[in-house]
């Protein structure tokens, strides 16, 4: 999967990057996130492996952006994982939906 440029388009639709301090993801799992209604966040997480590089895409309610990375969300809508490169293109798609 081509992770730089899936982190290049995140910087460009307002994602932030969390620190994941929790031990909701793995250690070393990258976490972005954008709030898409109040206190509900997409969060798209990259973890790395020394054999696999997946993405999750995740849509959730948080108590706040502050403890996205510290705690699980108190309730989780949507959860996408793509492990196989051949799906990366659905991935790539979602990303590109506008915002009207």
């Amino acid at each position: 999967m081509d992770c730089h440029k899936i982190l290049k388009n995140l910087k460009h639709k307002d994602f932030i990057k969390v620190s994941n301090k929790g031990e909701w993801f793995e250690d070393g799992a990258a976490i972005y996130a954008k709030e898409i209604k109040d206190n509900v966040f997409l969060l798209l997480v990259i973890l790395k492996d020394i054999e696999i590089e997946n993405i999750k895409a995740v849509i959730a309610h948080f108590d706040c952006f502050g403890s996205i990375g510290l705690k699980e969300p108190e309730q989780i809508m949507f959860y996408l994982s793509i492990k196989n490169k051949d799906d990366l293109h659905y991935f790539e798609r979602f990303l590109k939906i506008s915002d009207n």
